[in-house]
């Protein structure tokens, strides 16, 4: 059994190649530009949206307060009606994004820190490389990946866009696999 703090070189590094793939992947590579398309006449619905000042949050529209009436005929004549809406309102920004990058990298940490527990627990010093790697590779591709499933599941998130972010999370779980099977305690 390994403690957290004879793998915080693993967890340290891992995070750091995490971090430095996805900025690649996100900023070389093509496949995320289709991510968020563009709104048709978006200076508009800016506009007619700019008078509500929507607090940040996450919204649904239309959305019932209640399952009695969520099941009634006049939430399901809106629901036909529509648009049916699922939103995040930020906060007004610029395109900063020096915050999002710190809590990027905190959570590829946590990630890390998640796996070290498990294979510490689970694995003894000396282990190979294989067992490391299977293990470390499976829980970082769980933080990274499985619940991006349910934004498509239940939010209708486009199935593409999840399966590719699901795809760099299998990257990011390969190297932190790697990582901690090339440097786990001997």
């Amino acid at each position: 059994m390994e403690t957290l703090l004879s793998l915080w070189l693993p967890i340290v590094l891992s995070a750091a190649a995490v971090f430095i793939a996805s900025s690649f992947v996100h900023m070389a590579l093509p496949f995320h530009k289709g991510d968020m398309r563009k709104l048709a006449k978006e200076d508009e619905v800016m506009a007619a949206l700019r008078p509500f000042a929507i607090p940040p949050g996450d919204y649904a529209v239309p959305s019932a307060s209640s399952l009695k009436e969520a099941n009634s005929p006049e939430f399901a004549a809106r629901m036909e009606k529509g648009p049916v809406l699922f939103m995040t309102v930020a906060g007004k920004r610029t395109t900063a994004m020096g915050l999002s990058l710190l809590l990027w990298f905190f959570y590829a940490v946590a990630v890390g820190k998640l796996a070290a527990w498990a294979a510490g627990l689970a694995l003894p010093a000396g282990a190979g490389f294989l067992p490391v790697f299977r293990l470390v590779g499976a829980i970082a591709f769980a933080g990274y990946s499985l619940a991006l499933l349910q934004q498509s599941i239940w939010y209708q998130r486009r199935w593409r866009t999840t399966l590719l972010s699901m795809l760099d999370g299998l990257l990011y779980a390969l190297l932190t696999a790697a990582i901690f099977g090339w440097l786990w305690p001997r």
